[in-house]
């Protein structure tokens, strides 16, 4: 999902010298208007190293792309997945742990897409404290009718993702995990059949405060998770009832 970590994610396994990973390709509307485009654009992806000369000096072992579940993946996932085991395709899952975090992390990117607090321009993912403070700056306030109803959601879809693509080779990670243990990418390396190498970013995480000082209207959110499954979300901030 959007706000999850993917594209620092992605950084890590781009700094292997052996793995190749071509970005967001469905963000691209054409190329999943229906299953037969979805196929063939995977098709091009997995054939470039046949066809076009190597971008890295070192053969690549793992070739992919990232995918957002709401990008035609859902809405055809028998045929993907077909698709997925005859051509051998693993499957990296990527999900957050604090869909709450997750929740800030889309409203704040919404809010900059208009806002532009970068010197006019807007960023998804920062390269500097700096520029994550600007941003960090931004206290979305939340809609406390669906805040439930959309964490529900949240969870619910990434469970039927794994439940779609259960006999597809596929290792599930957190975002939250690999946060606070880079021994994680050991085993991604591992799932991959890779050489383990020291994996490295250079993206700064952009939101690093705690929930009650991301969130406007943090009193309600805490008073309305507050007895819920979703209570350990607010973190050390929550009141234990």
């Amino acid at each position: 999902m959007q706000r999850s970590g993917s594209g620092w994610f992605e950084t890590f396994l781009n700094s292997h010298i052996n793995v190749s990973s071509n970005g967001e390709i469905f963000s691209v509307g054409r190329r999943r208007t229906n299953v037969s485009s979805i196929l063939e654009t995977m098709d091009q992806v997995y054939n470039l190293d046949w066809f076009s000369s190597a971008s890295k000096n070192e053969c690549s072992a793992a070739v992919g792309f990232k995918w957002m579940l709401n990008q035609g993946l859902m809405e055809h996932h028998e045929e993907i997945g077909e698709y997925f085991e005859r051509r051998r395709v693993s499957i990296i899952f990527l999900f957050r742990k604090n869909l709450l975090r997750r929740m800030i992390s889309v409203l704040a990117n919404a809010y900059d897409k208009d806002a532009k607090a970068l010197n006019g321009t807007h960023k998804s993912h920062v390269h500097s404290a700096t520029e994550a403070k600007i941003l960090a700056n931004y206290k979305p306030r939340l809609n406390i009718t669906l805040l439930i109803p959309e964490l529900k959601i949240m969870k619910e879809t990434a469970a039927k993702a794994i439940t779609y693509f259960r006999n597809t080779r596929h290792i599930v990670l957190y975002y939250d995990d690999l946060v606070h243990n880079r021994t994680k990418l050991k085993d991604v390396q591992e799932f991959l059949r890779v050489p383990y190498r020291d994996l490295e970013s250079r993206q700064v995480k952009i939101h690093t405060a705690p929930l009650s000082e991301q969130i406007e209207n943090w009193d309600e959110v805490q008073e309305e998770l507050t007895g819920t499954p979703f209570q350990w979300f607010l973190g050390k901030n929550s009141q234990i009832q």
